[in-house]
């Protein structure tokens, strides 16, 4: 039996979502991280006014030095939160009480609490998209080498939940590389424009401009907008063009990258499911997950945890993009709304993207099923190709006309397509019945698939890693 630690009662250890549960996602956005992102938040402001002259060097070292998150107790700080609505309030009391009297003056001298919350949220989602994009790139690079080395392997193109035409399963992997790669080009570009917050009460920077006179400080100039240049430089983000209170671009266009990415990995999530299917048997996950009542049973536990996220992300987008309405030039609700819903979406997609990775790594193909399933048909699965040939013979509409007409007693018969088509009086003596089952081989109808593959594989790989084996 397993050990046991005490935890808080209401503490979120991911019991109902595994698919963060133990993720490097989890870890950069738990109470802990957030509270030293806070912390991060609060030592760089410090030091970003040293810098300018507007607080001794002394005390940006001392804050620094106090911005250590297990000198804090993250419950207490969350429960003294209720009074003013956000945790930097008590966070503020607790840092000051930390340092001593010649620093305390400038903890949080100037700022605002959403201030330190909003570049505290940056920083975390910073940290969080790093091993989410090299678990992208891990996804990208067995992809790759899964199409090609399947990049002829016929498998049935299915659409409408039916046989369409013969693809391959090279194609099909190619594609989902390219839509991991689009995925993994936002999210990439979007780290890297994520800005740190200043502006003070009302966006204005003026307690900034206050201290600047008040200690003479002899610097030409309006001091905000070099603060906000070293600001951000102390915090390693973006430097923002003005103050983001209520204009919230950085959230949204980072809520609409994961809930893309989330899509984009939840589409190779989706095919696996299908074609993972007992009847289908054309994939299988390399370490399936077992069943608690159905010891046979081999389930696609990575797919479904990467499905479930996916469905989640698009409704939590929609909360961060709704708080774009605003109002004013600090808003009541919208900005808290977007906290726990951040979170949430950083993890969800930090795990799925972890779980991809392992799914992609390990992805077992089974080219003869494929071979089955294409097979299963009697060559119907050609029918287009047959349209062209037959119509070239004998004129469109005759041809569509005969191929109905076998199609519907191979169906009725258990016959394959190309014995029907031998009986059919419209192609009488017109083609030998080696040429019609060259016509209705589903392998020998591919298309541009094997060049697609080539096509897609020719974009850039987001890393050195991510070369495909030679065929």
């Amino acid at each position: 039996m397993t050990s046991r630690e005490p935890h808080e009662p209401g503490a979120d250890l991911g019991l109902l979502s595994p698919v963060r549960a133990g993720s490097a996602a989890e870890a950069e956005t738990g109470d802990t991280a957030f509270l030293q992102a806070m912390l991060d938040a609060e030592a760089a402001l410090t030091r970003a006014q040293a810098a300018l002259g507007l607080a001794p060097a002394e005390a940006a070292a001392a804050v620094t030095a106090a911005a250590r998150a297990d000198r804090f107790d993250v419950r207490d700080l969350a429960l003294r939160a209720r009074a003013g609505g956000n945790p930097v309030i008590p966070l503020v009391a607790a840092v000051t009480e930390s340092v001593d009297a010649a620093a305390a003056p400038y903890v949080h001298r100037g700022a605002t609490s959403q201030d330190i919350l909003d570049t505290a949220a940056m920083l975390v989602a910073r940290r969080t998209l790093a091993p989410v994009l090299d678990d992208l790139d891990r996804t990208a690079a067995a992809l790759a080498r899964l199409a090609v080395r399947h990049r002829a392997t016929p498998m049935p193109g299915r659409t409408l939940t039916q046989h369409a035409v013969p693809t391959t399963f090279g194609l099909k992997a190619a594609g989902w590389r390219t839509l991991l790669l689009d995925a993994r080009r936002r999210l990439e570009a979007v780290r890297a424009s994520l800005p740190a917050q200043l502006g003070g009460a009302a966006g204005t920077l003026a307690a900034f401009g206050a201290f600047a006179q008040e200690q003479e400080t002899g610097a030409a100039g309006d001091p905000g907008p070099r603060l906000l240049a070293a600001y951000a430089g102390q915090t390693g983000l973006a430097e923002p063009l003005l103050p983001w209170h209520t204009l919230r671009t950085p959230v949204a266009d980072l809520a609409s990258a994961l809930a893309f990415t989330g899509g984009a990995l939840g589409k190779v999530a989706a095919d696996v499911l299908v074609l993972a299917r007992t009847e289908t048997g054309e994939v299988s996950e390399g370490d399936s997950g077992g069943s608690s009542a159905m010891p046979h049973k081999a389930n696609p536990v990575r797919a479904t945890l990467v499905a479930a996220a996916a469905r989640q992300l698009p409704a939590l987008a929609s909360v961060l993009l709704g708080c774009l309405a605003a109002e004013d030039e600090r808003a009541a609700g919208a900005w808290h709304a977007e906290w726990q819903t951040l979170r949430e979406a950083l993890r969800l997609v930090g795990g799925a993207a972890a779980h991809a990775a392992d799914l992609a790594e390990g992805l077992q193909i089974h080219p003869h099923r494929m071979r089955e399933n294409l097979d299963a048909t009697g060559g119907m699965v050609t029918s287009e190709r047959l349209a062209v040939s037959l119509g070239a013979l004998i004129g469109r509409g005759e041809a569509k006309q005969a191929l109905a007409s076998a199609a519907r007693r191979a169906a009725e018969e258990g016959t394959d397509l190309d014995e029907a088509l031998l009986d059919e009086p419209a192609l009488a003596g017109l083609l030998p019945k080696e040429r019609l089952r060259d016509l209705t081989d589903p392998a020998a109808y591919l298309g541009s698939a094997v060049a697609l593959v080539d096509r897609a594989l020719a974009d850039r790989a987001p890393r050195a890693t991510d070369t495909p084996d030679t065929p």
